[in-house]
């Protein structure tokens, strides 16, 4: 998985949610989220099915209005505009294309909605169909396309009116993984062309992490963690932003004493497990998670870990080692295949460095937490 450059949004962002809130009934399906983003943006909302992260992108494009809060848009607050009247454009996952239009006419619906005059309606079509490589395709109809085809009209005609900020609700998900894999690097580099502010619903973790400048990963309706792909995957704020962005080995434990930006010990079943980075941790004694992923954990005569050997599986690239302990957590380490691989039942000690751990509360955390 490759991780996108960062971007740097401002204090006021050019897009912003303060404390917005969505209920349906009894049911709050976004809690208070605030977020800025900035001009140009690469964003994901990242997370399970019902996290919430689907409604927020529909109180953005206009289709369901918040309970609390608000949504602005440079500053301008969204509140009571309707979805045609926003500088904003939705793709959905269905794509949605009319199948009795050809690929043209499609991508010309919105703007012949708007009144665009013809000649201008034409000269757009063309520019989209150019930029996302379909213009050889303009006459066909929706049912004679491929689905990654298909995707290239759906995102043109999302694109062909000019929005300050395109929404992109599973874009790939109807996709089969190979076209998935070779359409984000297409996406990433079309947004990055046009410099237009992109945010995207996904609960595909590798995605968000290839596309994504950052990533906002949502729980039970809340923002919980938010920041660059590689901040989320090596410092995670809780066990299940760990869990979420990659394999993990979790070991539960007591947190020693420490301040902030101080080295922070674990008492575990395993013993005393010291110089962790304090971020996201407790008070003494309260109950926390070291989050070691498996190509951090290595075989070593004095490693920290003893155990035994399990079972090995090979993935290609490396070769996945389950290792159980005496005292009961299974520690799972990659190391790089071509090597000596130990055979099950064998003995070895697995050593990691203290600053590629994360220290974790075991409870849940604040809403947005940063990385």
């Amino acid at each position: 998985m490759t991780t996108a450059s960062p971007a740097s949004p401002p204090a006021t962002g050019h897009l912003r949610f303060e404390r917005v809130a969505k209920r349906f009934g009894a049911v709050t399906a976004v809690a208070e989220v605030s977020l800025d983003l900035a001009a140009g943006e690469f964003f994901c909302l990242l997370g399970p099915s019902g996290c919430g992260k689907s409604t927020l992108l529909r109180m953005l494009a206009g289709f369901e209005e918040p309970s609390a809060g608000r949504i602005l848009l440079d500053g301008q607050d969204l509140a009571g505009t309707p979805p045609h009247r926003r500088p904003v454009n939705m793709m959905f996952q269905s794509y949605a294309l009319f199948p009795h239009m050809s690929v043209a006419g499609n991508v010309a619906y919105g703007l012949r909605q708007a009144g665009m005059p013809a000649a201008e309606r034409d000269a757009r079509v063309a520019e989209m169909l150019r930029l996302v490589r379909m213009e050889e395709y303009a006459g066909r109809r929706p049912d004679r396309l491929s689905g990654g085809q298909r995707q290239r009209v759906a995102l043109a005609r999302a694109l062909a009116r000019r929005p300050r900020v395109l929404l992109l609700d599973e874009p790939l998900g109807a996709l089969d993984r190979s076209l998935r894999e070779a359409t984000q690097g297409e996406l990433r580099a079309l947004q990055r062309r046009l410099g237009t502010t992109f945010v995207v619903v996904t609960h595909d973790p590798a995605e968000a992490m290839t596309l994504a400048d950052r990533i906002g990963v949502m729980e039970g309706g809340r923002l919980v963690q938010v920041g660059r792909a590689d901040a989320l995957y090596e410092r995670p704020a809780s066990r299940f932003v760990a869990g979420l962005l990659g394999d993990a080995t979790l070991i539960p434990g007591t947190l020693g004493a420490g301040g902030a930006g101080e080295r922070r010990a674990l008492d575990t079943a395993l013993g005393r497990l010291e110089g962790f980075d304090a971020h996201g941790a407790g008070p003494e004694g309260a109950p926390g998670l070291l989050v070691l992923r498996p190509e951090r954990l290595a075989p070593r005569p004095d490693g920290e870990l003893p155990g035994t050997v399990l079972d090995a599986t090979y993935l290609g690239d490396r070769v996945m080692l389950r290792v159980a302990t005496a005292a009961g957590p299974v520690l799972r380490a990659a190391v790089p295949a071509g090597g000596a691989v130990p055979e099950p039942g064998a003995a070895l000690r697995l050593g990691y460095a203290p600053e590629a751990a994360a220290l974790v509360p075991e409870g849940p955390v604040s809403a947005g937490a940063p990385a």
